[in-house]
């Protein structure tokens, strides 16, 4: 988890600023925008929440995926470590989705919000009730956290969720189901199991896949996650659809497409590399520490 939001924040960061912010322009104009104005810092803003939370966030989604698999495999089959079949993966993969939305968007509200302040915090002479956008509001992500709570209250902290359960259901459904057929296919005839180089281009093209299937729903989650940190402008989902085709057209639910999918190959590559790797040394700690 940690690997994979440090490979993919800084893309995170001008994929949130071209969905949500303006003036940015294409990717090219939005990534020399924000060096020339934050240098190489604003890249990273926002990042030290979800690297903080990603351990817990990775473990339950990867958790629940591999845990109703085995359950769906003793159901079906009586056997838990039986291959799963592509009902079984889907199902999962919805599962993991609902669960994850609780944990996640949380965090994505806070790394947004973080992300949408253009200006660094300077206490001497900065109002924190400044409304005039480009004057920060946040000291950081416990601050922002505390402020939401003190203003808007838990529901605030949950803002975005619904667009977060349209956005994740469909995407982790394009997110395992590519990886597993695609480490089924680079895997060599014989081999028990995949190597690394596999598990990394496997893992890679499933992100990518994945983040094209929910870029739409993630640019209104991100609307509605960034609305709020100058000015309310949207209802809810419905209106925040709704105010972006009519000002902008159909192609505003395409912002951030190449951006989105450029960063989920590494991203993803580095997520599931880790966890595979990882699993494969906790086994092998476990062998040879068993009597």
């Amino acid at each position: 988890g940690v690997a994979s939001v440090v490979a993919g924040h800084p893309l995170d960061t001008v994929k949130t600023r071209l969905q949500a912010g303006q003036g940015y322009g294409n990717t090219l104009k939005c990534v020399i925008t924000v060096y020339r104005n934050e240098s190489l810092a604003g890249f990273f803003k926002g990042m030290s929440f979800p690297l903080a939370s990603i351990g817990i966030y990775s473990s339950v989604v990867f958790g629940v995926f591999s845990n109703t698999q085995r359950f769906l495999s003793q159901l079906r089959h009586g056997d838990p470590a039986g291959s799963p079949s592509l009902t079984d993966m889907t199902l999962a993969s919805i599962v993991a989705g609902v669960i994850s939305v609780g944990i996640g968007t949380p965090v994505e509200l806070v790394k947004i919000r973080l992300q949408m302040q253009t200006q660094p915090y300077n206490k001497a002479n900065v109002k924190l009730n400044s409304t005039v956008p480009g004057s920060p509001v946040y000291r950081g992500p416990i601050h922002c956290l505390r402020t939401i709570l003190q203003k808007e209250g838990i529901a605030g902290i949950y803002r975005g969720n619904v667009a977060m359960l349209l956005r994740d259901v469909p995407g982790y459904c394009a997110y395992f189901i590519p990886y597993a057929m695609f480490c089924d296919w680079i895997t060599p005839d014989g081999s028990i199991s995949p190597n690394p180089f596999s598990i990394w281009v496997a893992g890679g093209i499933a992100g990518a896949v994945s983040w094209a299937v929910c870029t739409p729903m993630d640019v209104v989650k991100s609307r509605l996650q960034a609305d709020g940190v100058y000015l309310n402008q949207y209802k809810g989902i419905l209106d925040c659809v709704l105010q972006s085709y009519q000002n902008e057209g159909l192609k505003v639910f395409c912002r951030g497409l190449m951006v989105n999918t450029l960063r989920g190959f590494p991203s993803s590559a580095a997520m599931f590399l880790g966890y595979e790797l990882s699993l494969k040394a906790m086994k092998r700690c476990q062998t040879e520490t068993s009597p």
